[in-house]
């Protein structure tokens, strides 16, 4: 059973959300979902998964934002609530980005924080 919340927990700017989108269909799971989850590790101690799935799981909280099902397990929902996710092409700096207002610090790559 997963329970339903609203972008207040995690937004997708219109970018990310046609990129995931874009993904999903390439990978034959149009319906498919974006999981996002804090695991332990990278330079400052937490950083971010992503990965595309086909459904939601036990436990997980499901949010709809630009057409794209996002779904973060409870654990990880502490660390994102408030978190934007953006999708920027480019060379050097490119792809998925997090905006997270409950990060203390983060690092130069961007890929990791800390809370």
């Amino acid at each position: 059973m997963f329970h339903s919340a609203d972008e207040r927990l995690i937004r997708l700017t219109q970018r990310a959300g046609a990129k995931v989108s874009k993904l999903l269909t390439r990978q034959g799971r149009p319906e498919g979902i974006l999981r996002v989850a804090v695991v332990g590790g990278g330079c400052s101690g937490l950083q971010y998964k992503m990965d595309l799935q086909d459904k939601p799981v036990n436990r997980d909280i499901l949010v709809e934002s630009q057409g794209v099902r996002v779904v973060v397990d409870p654990k990880s929902a502490l660390y994102v609530t408030g978190s934007e996710l953006d999708y920027q092409e480019s060379l050097q700096d490119g792809g998925f980005k997090v905006s997270n207002p409950n990060a203390a610090s983060s690092c130069s790559c961007g890929e990791s924080f800390s809370a």
